[in-house]
């Protein structure tokens, strides 16, 4: 590996890429078992290029998180410019959903990784940064109320996916889905809680990759 801070020749950054766009496509079609060895081959690299860029299966673990969050947090923007802000945040909130579901088998890699601080900056906060796009643009339109504060959204988002049982099908999330996205609708009335309660349930669904999966979820 290149030392700290040392950025990479342009020959390793193109392998180091590769190697992560190989194991994301690994370990959505397959499980996070693949071999590494495999994922090398598919790369058109040797296994040894592998481990010099991913020392451990965590290590590369977290690298396909790590793209994949970004992806997953910046594409607002281009949702909101191709569709209606309710219908973007709708798109997005399934997009999420997936990337949830593929994330249940790396759970405990992925606690590790953020709590020696190599994730950063936390899933959650970022997350919230997305949602806070679709609602503010939502509620200049006038399609999602704005009276509703982006934390609460992700709180109430994490808290269905993460409690699905890992075998429910994708139409039940899609109900789920459908009902967080009824709740953001004009016309619905705000809750008759205090804002003290909304937050007690964001403290208690923690990051998306520190929270207990559901039961027979864990993968050995």
């Amino acid at each position: 590996m290149s030392p700290p801070g040392r950025p990479l020749r342009a020959d390793a950054k193109r392998n180091r890429e590769h190697l992560v766009a190989v194991a994301r496509e690994a370990f959505a079609t397959a499980d996070t078992a693949v071999p590494l060895e495999s994922i090398a081959r598919e790369a058109g690299v040797g296994i040894g290029t592998l481990y010099r860029h991913f020392p451990t299966r965590d290590a590369l673990f977290e690298a396909v998180y790590a793209a994949e969050l970004d992806d997953l947090t910046t594409s607002a923007p281009a949702l909101l410019g191709e569709l209606p802000p309710d219908a973007a945040l709708r798109a997005w909130l399934g997009r999420y959903a997936q990337f949830v579901a593929m994330k249940r088998g790396m759970v405990d890699a992925l606690r590790t990784g953020l709590a020696a601080g190599r994730l950063t900056p936390p899933a959650r906060e970022r997350v919230t940064a997305a949602v806070a796009t679709f609602l503010e643009a939502g509620a200049r339109a006038g399609s999602l109320r704005g009276d509703v504060e982006p934390g609460d959204v992700t709180a109430m988002l994490l808290g269905v996916l993460l409690t699905t049982a890992p075998d429910s099908t994708s139409e039940q999330t899609a109900r789920l889905l459908d009902l967080v996205m009824d709740a953001l609708r004009p016309g619905q009335d705000p809750a008759s809680t205090d804002s003290g309660r909304c937050t007690g349930g964001q403290s208690a669904v923690s990051e998306i990759t520190e929270t207990e999966p559901p039961p027979g979820s864990r993968t050995s």
